[in-house]
């Protein structure tokens, strides 16, 4: 079978999703991730954007060693040396360059004429070989091209060295036919096409991601770029786990394979999602709750009888479990700490005793303890790049009625070490809580959006919020748990703000060190 190469894009693509906005520590726990999934090349982000987006993709770049790690940049050398800057640690670094080729946006965008599009990219290209192996040149805009002038620039990238050509659908504008013959006639008609490996990068405003990019494939291209869940710009890219899944379920029809360790796709599942705050919808394909769910009688009566009947994936291939319940309020240390290692999670003993003593709290609560609880309190664990002066909660409590004001009393521990403590009236009890906690901080807040979600199932199910807000006018977003879903929301609210003040205090440091 042919082998197609898993460009992953999250940490780039991914988290230019609307809202989304990640720490450098959440951003690696979701390449470690990615590397325990085997993706073959991760983007780590732009590293040319910000210096939080720099640090990010170095810190990712000094970190993993089984994956090729890459960063996009524009066809600029301050941007090219950027990138080498951060990634020049890593064992198999990268680049991935891009300039848009469509006649629109070479007019309106770029402002330049064919001939310079291509000069400027073979320079770039030129360049950026000569501080890495491997380069990437992207064709933005590719699909509403002109296909005889793009077989013009990507003839002449390649003789400048590019070792991977990418095709991408960049607004979600090609269909499977259009796209399958725009990859056939590039390896038909450019001489040197058989020296780099082709590319497809799909985007899905018009729901088609995942058909154009099986149809690039069965058109010579030969590693595939998307995105865990989807997630993306606008309607998303297409989701690497629905691509690899098909190739898996029909090798009937495809003969190709990837390198994905299949079991480990609901995991990567989950933490994105969790990191993100982009939930996956039920009836998403693949890793949505109800993608192996029957609820109508027929359905059931043939699952019973044999599960092929209606399931073409079985639950294990994508590593969903049954969730067995595992731990309780009995289970020590050293159980918790096996099961941290069956996560594949590395954590230093501090971190550990920080998330057992978090276990132990739950189970006051909670008489069983789910796989999904124990991960998601490590999750919170290890990508806390709070400061050490920060807003914690010392106690509320929320008086709620249907004939009555809800009224909620909050007591803070503020970053100068003081506890402030207030009580606010809302319509309801969040709006109550928020409003309490906004009186006790010092900065000008406004709430954007509030999420709430279960972990898992059941009455006592541990609960997960995430926030964003406009703190001084930049916005920043915030995630809690807690076994009550009025302190979860009350954690997202402060751990929000301490995003910001993190991220203040890291931009002075910057300020001065310069």
């Amino acid at each position: 079978m042919s082998r197609i190469r898993i460009f992953d894009t999250t940490l780039r693509d991914g988290e230019q999703s609307p809202g989304v906005n990640l720490n450098k520590m959440e951003k690696l726990e979701i390449a470690k991730q990615l590397e325990r999934l085997g993706v073959d090349v991760m983007e780590a982000g732009f590293p040319a954007a910000s210096e939080g987006d720099f640090q990010a993709v170095k810190l990712i770049a000094d970190t993993i060693s089984n994956v090729s790690v890459t960063a996009l940049a524009r066809t600029r050398v301050e941007d090219i040396d950027r990138a080498y800057e951060a990634l020049k640690n890593t064992p198999h670094p990268r680049i991935h360059i891009f300039l848009a080729t469509s006649p629109i946006h070479m007019t309106y965008k770029l402002k330049m004429t064919p001939e310079q599009v291509i000069q400027q990219s073979v320079d770039m290209v030129k360049y950026a070989k000569e501080k890495f192996e491997e380069v990437e040149w992207s064709a933005e805009d590719a699909t509403r091209s002109e296909w005889p002038f793009l077989a013009q620039v990507i003839e002449q990238v390649i003789d400048a060295g590019a070792t991977v050509v990418n095709l991408p659908d960049t607004v979600g504008y090609t269909t499977p036919d259009e796209y399958g013959k725009m990859f056939k006639y590039m390896k038909e008609n450019i001489p040197n096409i058989n020296r780099v490996d082709l590319s497809c990068h799909c985007h899905n405003d018009l729901g088609m991601a995942a058909a154009n990019t099986i149809a690039a494939i069965e058109n010579g291209a030969t590693q595939v770029e998307g995105t865990i869940n989807g997630i993306g710009e606008r309607a998303g890219n297409v989701a690497l786990e629905e691509v690899a899944i098909a190739l898996k379920i029909r090798s009937d029809r495809y003969n190709y394979e990837t390198g994905l360790k299949l079991n480990e796709i609901k995991r990567s599942s989950d933490l994105v999602a969790k990191l993100t705050g982009m939930y996956v919808q039920a009836n998403k394909a693949i890793v949505g709750r109800n993608a192996y769910a029957h609820e109508s009688g027929i359905h059931q009566d043939g699952v019973l009888k044999n599960a092929e009947t209606y399931e073409i994936i079985t639950p294990e291939l994508v590593g969903v479990s049954s969730n067995t319940l595992f731990m309780g309020k009995h289970s020590g240390r050293h159980a918790f700490k096996d099961k941290v290692k069956a996560f594949g999670v590395e954590m230093t003993d501090d971190e550990v005793k920080s998330a057992f003593k978090n276990f132990k709290t739950l189970t006051d609560h909670k008489r069983e303890v789910t796989d999904d609880d124990i991960y998601t309190l490590i999750m919170e664990v290890k990508t806390d790049q709070s400061a050490m002066n920060k807003y914690t909660l010392e106690t509320f409590q929320v008086n709620y009625g249907t004939q009555n004001i809800t009224t909620a009393t909050v007591a803070l521990n503020t970053p100068d070490g003081e506890t402030v403590q207030t009580a606010a009236t809302g319509n309801g009890s969040v709006e109550a809580l928020y409003r309490t906690i906004s009186e006790l901080i010092n900065y000008d807040q406004k709430l954007l959006d509030y999420q709430i979600n279960s972990v898992g199932g059941g009455k006592d199910a541990l609960a997960e919020s995430h926030v964003q807000l406009s703190v001084e006018g930049e916005t920043v977003n915030g995630r809690g748990t807690a076994q009550d879903v009025i302190e979860a929301s009350a954690n997202a609210y402060i751990n929000a703000v301490n995003r910001y003040i993190l991220k203040t205090q890291a931009e002075k440091e910057e300020v001065v060190n310069r």
